[in-house]
């Protein structure tokens, strides 16, 4: 199996204008590569240009500019045109599929944060032993770059990338390791529902609260966002309202993190067989469509855009989709079983006669069957039969 790991970076003032360099010396072979792409297509018979072809042009790219561009590691180069290469390929999978293309934009040197080194020793080295607490990282064309390793690294490193976040960097390593000896059996199972008053709610009856860490900040978050909107343009003082503004998004997302790996630990370690709806959250958090008036044109009816997109803040706050990754990487490294169902009518299903009804949930918590009058909390009832269906599913599935 293959785990990421990511470890704070120290570099000197020097080293910090080299690796800055070194972004923005990859950036500028991203637009470079872009732009030929774009032009080829545009002025030269929709010609298509691809990976390979960009790539050939790196070594004469490399003697034309030594100085900004023949100082860095050649496949961390190439891994900068397969990025390139992966959002061309991305833009024509949603033209295919229906969707709504992106095509592929231009970077700033603000917004290309990240050189990828596919193979350590080519460019790159990782520098440690498991007695010395001193850990480097050795970059070509930056030198060795001491690195805060706050655990051990286990497995061999495969790739490493560089991350700038502010003003700190930071080194992620992908390692790939045998597979890891599997927690002890506890002979439970769960299931699991997701919602917005709680976190989530299992099969047992208990309920992991929300903690609406966006919420919390909005404040503070609406705040540094009306200083940043008052500051002039290319100010220093605009520079360090957008910094201001930056951390405090970074703190929302730490803080939804650690609350997302904890949580899926615990589940881990207590239970052998997790169920969870399937859910597909970028449908959830469509906004609604509009409604023309039929006797007013250019004017449309109310459609409920206000509160559907105070759900999506909520949504988009609770953070489903990352915890369900989580989720299922710490299930894998403990020998768990972790199961998506379908998640129509689970929460209407009755778990005691089976009858389903849309008023079975006359309330947002509240469940009673119209049946055989069963109560219980919503949330409850559905992850019963999130589990329950989770249970038929990993029994009629082969081994």
């Amino acid at each position: 199996m293959i785990r990421a790991y990511k470890f704070l970076m120290r570099p000197t003032m020097g080293q910090q204008g080299a690796l800055a360099e070194m972004l923005r010396d990859h950036c500028s072979l991203y637009n470079a590569a872009l732009q030929e792409r774009r032009g080829a297509y545009r002025h030269t018979s929709k010609t298509t240009i691809r990976y390979g072809e960009q790539s050939a042009q790196l070594k004469e790219i490399r003697a034309f500019d030594p100085e900004r561009q023949g100082r860095w590691s050649f496949s961390s180069q190439q891994a900068t045109l397969r990025r390139l290469d992966k959002a061309f390929a991305a833009f024509f999978r949603r033209i295919k599929a229906g969707q709504t293309p992106g095509y592929p934009r231009f970077r700033s040197g603000k917004r290309f944060d990240t050189v990828d080194f596919p193979k350590d020793g080519d460019g790159c080295r990782w520098d440690s032993t498991p007695h010395d607490p001193v850990t480097r990282v050795r970059l070509q064309g930056v030198g060795h770059v001491k690195v805060h390793r706050h655990r051990r690294v286990v497995g061999k490193v495969k790739t490493i990338s560089v991350k700038r976040e502010g003003h700190r960097w930071y080194v992620i390593l992908t390692a790939e390791q045998a597979a890891p000896e599997p927690l002890p059996a506890t002979g439970s199972v769960v299931g699991i529902d997701m919602g917005i008053s709680h976190f989530l709610a299992d099969s047992g009856g208990k309920f992991v609260p929300n903690p609406r860490h966006g919420a919390q900040a909005a404040t503070k978050l609406q705040a540094a966002q009306q200083a940043l909107s008052r500051c002039k343009r290319g100010s220093n003082r605009r520079r360090e309202a957008a910094e201001r503004v930056a951390r405090s998004h970074r703190k929302v997302r730490r803080q939804r993190l650690d609350h997302a790996h904890k949580t899926a630990l615990g589940l881990v370690r207590e239970h052998d067989f997790i169920a969870h709806e399937d859910l597909q959250i970028r449908n959830m958090s469509k906004a609604p469509a509009m409604k023309p008036a039929p006797d007013r044109p250019g004017s449309f009816l109310p459609n409920g855009s206000g509160a559907k997109a105070g759900l999506n803040r909520s949504i988009a706050d609770a953070g489903w989709g990352v915890f369900l990754a989580i989720l299922a990487a710490k299930a894998e490294g403990a020998g768990r079983q972790v199961m998506a169902v379908d998640p129509r009518n689970t929460s209407r299903r009755c778990p005691e006669c089976g009858h389903t009804a849309k008023e079975n949930r006359p309330t947002q918590d509240k469940f009673r069957c119209v049946s055989c009058g069963h109560t219980a909390h919503a949330d409850t009832v559905g992850a019963l039969n999130v589990l329950r269906a989770g249970l038929a599913r990993r029994d009629a599935t082969p081994a």
